[in-house]
């Protein structure tokens, strides 16, 4: 069976918010229940895996359309990104610490 039948297949006899993994690790079909005179739909969730494959988040990254895609492949290559990650990876408490909440000045930070 090909890809079009496949998730064809898959938008007529799938449930609603059902996830099916894909060949591609951390890449699943997502079953989109009707909405708001919207018929059902599929999206694609990007969702890093544990070592069994399975999701290791409740929802990933939902793209619909190829422009979406699209978005998200320039705001993740975007330069200042990795220098961001690091920065937030040291000022974030350890996990099971807490920490003071503090006021913020601005509602952007900017990169």
């Amino acid at each position: 069976m090909g890809l079009e039948e496949s998730l064809a297949e898959f938008l007529e006899d799938g449930d609603d918010w059902e996830r099916k993994k894909t060949s591609v690790d951390g890449v699943f079909i997502l079953k989109l229940p009707e909405y708001k005179g919207n018929p059902p739909r599929l999206a694609i969730e990007l969702n890093p895996t544990d070592s069994r494959g399975n999701p290791t988040k409740k929802r990933g990254l939902m793209m619909f359309n190829a422009g979406e895609l699209e978005k998200f492949r320039e705001m993740i290559n975007e330069e200042g990104l990795d220098g961001v990650m690091e920065t937030i990876m040291e000022v974030n408490p350890e996990k099971g610490k807490k920490k003071r909440p503090e006021e913020e000045e601005e509602d952007v930070i900017e990169i």
